[in-house]
């Protein structure tokens, strides 16, 4: 039996539109072993992925550090692997594929161009048409890589939400990562107060913030999800998704998640980068894309809602 890697560090978006991908690289290897290298945010959570028979711990401690590099060369280098599908195609798992890992078949974006392509004219595709590429380049029979199944993550949640609400609800993301503060519309609490005034207790509005973001959660007049006083686990997060009756998200991991399970909702996006590009929208999770999301209008987001809900 041979030995097959995976390498997504992340983001959350990022590791959830590389699902589809996964599940394909596992079908064509059925009777291999396939493994992915993944950070810890994700470790848990791939565990469950029926798509991959292992997960494996990648720190992504400073290259300086020789002797993490020394001891996770070490700890790849005993699967012997026959094949490498960099999905992630960072500056570091080039570091890997030249250091680290031993001569596999590697694929990556920069093996999956065409002649004469430049890599930085690859890149202009969307995410998932480069997956798709770098894949079928590889002779990868694809099927999943651009309809994400999410099924295998979904729980009954049921008995957590009853401290919540007793039935329908609305779900909002209104933060993103400190790196991308460009990302970030800055009026839900005005949205979620109009919100409330028009629909009294019918929806009531819940939030589910990150490690750094309870803090901020806590000034919005919505109801905080979380497991004890942390933040909830990826798999709640998608079963508290999955169950939204309506979900209104800033360009973040949560977005990709709910445009995925085709839930109704709304994706806010500035100039920073395009619904199309990352593949985030459907016909019932839309976008609105402004030049400057402070430009962005609460009543324009508030009458999409509407159109949807009424």
């Amino acid at each position: 039996m041979s030995n097959i890697l995976i390498i997504k560090h992340g983001s959350l978006g990022d590791l959830i539109q590389a699902n589809g991908a996964i599940q394909d690289i596992k079908n064509n290897f059925k009777d291999s072993k396939v493994l992915l290298l993944t950070s810890r945010a994700y470790l848990e959570f791939m565990s469950e992925c029926p798509y991959v028979d292992g997960v494996l711990l990648d720190k992504r401690l400073p290259r300086w550090n020789l002797f993490y590099l020394h001891d996770l060369k070490k700890k790849l280098n005993k699967y012997d692997f026959s094949h490498v599908f960099d999905l992630q195609n960072s500056k570091r798992t080039k570091f890997y594929k030249k250091y680290i890992i031993k001569k596999p078949i590697w694929s990556s974006s920069e093996t999956s161009l065409d002649e004469g392509e430049k890599l930085s004219d690859f890149n202009k595709d969307s995410v998932l048409n480069r997956i798709e590429k770098q894949l079928k380049k590889s002779n990868i029979k694809v099927k999943n890589t651009k309809s994400i199944n999410l099924t295998w993550s979904i729980k009954d949640i049921s008995r957590s939400l009853k401290q919540y609400t007793n039935g329908e609800y609305i779900l909002v993301f209104p933060f993103c990562s400190k790196k991308h503060t460009q990302k970030k519309w800055p009026y839900f609490f005005e949205l979620i107060t109009k919100i409330k005034e028009i629909y009294k207790n019918k929806y009531p509005i819940l939030v589910a913030p990150g490690p750094n973001e309870i803090t901020e959660a806590k000034k919005l007049k919505a109801k905080i999800v979380l497991e004890g006083n942390r933040p909830i686990k990826l798999s709640f997060l998608i079963s508290l998704i999955n169950s939204a009756k309506y979900i209104i998200s800033n360009d973040t991991g949560p977005a990709h998640i709910c445009s995925h399970l085709n839930k109704k909702g709304l994706a806010l996006f500035g100039s920073h980068t395009t619904a199309k590009k990352v593949n985030i929208g459907n016909t019932n999770f839309k976008t609105i894309s402004v030049n400057l999301l402070s430009e962005l209008k609460v009543d324009e987001v508030l009458n999409n809602l509407k159109k949807d809900l009424d």
